[in-house]
């Protein structure tokens, strides 16, 4: 029973874990500017008509900016609790590692039996509980600071950071699979634990310090980790948010057991089955690593890591990971293995039976679940799925198919069964020829809730007809980096320079329509270049995606 607890929390912290991967849908804004839109007194509003026929207050630009405004700040909220939420799976997955978890028993210990001394156990543990949380979210702070805030913006797209980030990972993961161990000088150790000696509130203070240094050669990776993937989201307080959360499941244990010493009785003893649980999280970190490779491949169009090479990388990966839990691998720091536990068995089959759902993945099958981190299907050379959508050409009112080349199409790899226009003006004169209105979507290629509403929202039968036939679909990139042609290079009033394809477009979704976070979707009126209802982000529910769509349509034929 009490391996099955660990086991579940561990599981639960894996899948808590994607949320960081899912927080990164704000492109880099680095030297970008909002620039005011003052609309014209002659404005042209707009409205809905409800069920019963009676037409909705209409919405004029001021109103439309400020909702716009509400939605920046609902997303920044979100992406900063799936940071929380990462890492307090984080804190909870290393409490099980071998250098922490023996601690626990250790450290309560001493607390409980101080109790004759001047304070009581559990004071002493709220005090050390605290310390660790200070100590953590400064931490964090640091990395703000050291790199500030522009910087950090500009990590979740730059090439050279990126992968930085990929082999920082698969060292980390390299560590957690035995191959060598992070540690820091031992110096800096022996002099936390001297000063841990003093006694009173400095003294527990120092306790803390000294065991976040003597654990850093297990929780180093995850910090690390944490650190990259909480900083490429590009919000201002994403490090601290994510130590909060990794240092709050790291202390509230060490204060439960000394309000309840007789709760470690429970615990289970310390044994190989840690080592599992580190080695476990190291394949974990080592499939995560490529993501950031794939961020670079795609920004660049480098075109050497698409989807059924990512797929093969991953499917090895969990394959291996499945085999070590039910024994078949062993590394040089684990034990005999002379039995295999129920839990580990229920996880060795989870893990086994993700891995063959993928293998289907090689020949083009959708992978709905994953999709939000594997490249596009578009990049995939070998696909033999059929989603019924018809040809890749979008047809006007009349019939007739589009076929003239476009801007930027032998660059981006176009989502199955749409024909997208790549550049904003060339996809508003089609617009304005076939009368439809527009659907700006303004995308990244290290957005993973973009590939997800492309995957499983967008072929949706219902929605894609109504994106195909009823609208021109533009879909921009804001962080590309095909330099500009030199006519097409130039420089904002505000003084920034426009050099690359996504930063024309990330200019232009942050000054019209003061936004940066993707996806981001735009019904456009192309003769008027206003909006015809509030834009908004990702929406996973196919209805509720239809639904904004049919009011868009609702304005424009008004």
């Amino acid at each position: 029973m009490k391996r099955i607890i660990l086991f579940i929390l561990l599981i639960t912290g894996i899948v808590s874990a994607q949320n960081v991967v899912k927080a990164q849908d704000t492109a880099s804004t680095s030297g970008i500017e909002f620039t005011a839109i003052n609309p014209s007194p002659a404005a042209k509003t707009t409205g809905t008509t409800k069920k019963d026929g009676s037409r909705e207050k209409a919405v004029d630009k001021k109103s439309r900016k400020a909702a716009l405004k509400e939605t920046t700040k609902e997303q920044s909220k979100q992406t900063l609790w799936a940071i929380f939420l990462a890492g307090l799976a984080g804190g909870f997955a290393a409490l099980l590692m071998p250098c922490i978890f023996p601690m626990l028993p250790l450290t309560v210990s001493y607390f409980t039996k101080s109790g004759d001394k001047k304070g009581s156990p559990v004071g002493k543990a709220v005090i050390y509980g605290v310390s660790i949380i200070a100590i953590y979210v400064i931490m964090g702070l640091l990395v703000t600071v050291v790199f500030g805030a522009d910087a950090l913006n500009n990590l979740s797209t730059n090439g050279i950071f990126n992968f930085g980030f990929f082999l920082l990972i698969v060292a980390f993961a390299a560590s957690f699979l035995g191959a060598f161990e992070i540690t820091l000088p031992s110096g800096w150790v022996n002099k936390m634990d001297q000063n841990s000696d003093k006694g009173g509130l400095a003294g527990l203070f120092f306790m803390a310090a000294t065991l976040a240094l003597v654990s850093f050669s297990c929780t180093g990776p995850i910090i690390g980790t944490l650190l990259v993937q909480a900083a490429t989201t590009g919000a201002l307080l994403g490090p601290a948010i994510g130590m909060l959360g990794f240092a709050l499941a790291l202390a509230i244990p060490f204060v439960l057991f000394a309000m309840f010493p007789s709760w470690l009785q429970s615990l289970p003893k310390s044994g190989g089955w840690l080592n599992s649980v580190k080695v476990t999280l190291g394949f974990l970190e080592l499939a995560l690593s490529f993501k950031f490779l794939s961020n670079v491949d795609l920004a660049y169009h480098w075109h050497w890591f698409d989807r059924e090479i990512f797929l093969v990388l991953w499917i090895v990966i969990f394959a291996l990971m499945g085999f070590y839990l039910l024994g078949k691998l062993k590394l040089s720091h684990d034990s005999d293995l002379k039995f295999i536990s129920v839990p580990r068995l229920f996880l060795a089959v989870i893990v086994l039976a993700f891995t063959i759902y993928m293998v289907p993945g090689l020949w083009g099958a959708p992978l709905k679940s994953i999709s939000a981190f594997l490249p596009p299907q578009a990049t995939q050379d070998f696909d033999l799925s059929n989603p019924g959508m018809g040809n890749n050409n979008q047809s006007n009112s009349n019939g007739t198919t589009d076929t003239q080349p476009r801007k930027y199409a032998e660059l981006f790899d176009k989502p199955k069964g749409f024909n997208p226009y790549f550049d904003y003006d060339e996809g508003l004169a089609y617009a304005k020829k076939v009368h439809k209105p527009v659907m700006i979507d303004f995308t990244g290629h290290a957005c993973v809730n973009c590939r997800k509403m492309e995957a499983n929202v967008w072929p949706d039968n219902q929605v894609y007809q109504r994106i195909t036939r009823d609208y021109v679909l533009i879909q921009l990139y804001v962080d590309d980096k095909t330099d500009l042609a030199i006519a097409e290079q130039t420089t904002t009033p505000e003084g920034r320079k426009i050099q690359t394809i996504g930063n024309k477009w990330s200019y232009l979704q942050t000054s019209k329509f003061v936004s940066n976070s993707q996806p981001f979707y735009v019904l456009l009126d192309p003769d008027t270049q206003e909006s015809l209802v509030t834009p908004r982000g990702a929406d996973y529910d196919p209805l509720s995606y239809l639904k904004y769509l049919d009011s868009g349509l609702s304005v424009y034929d008004k």
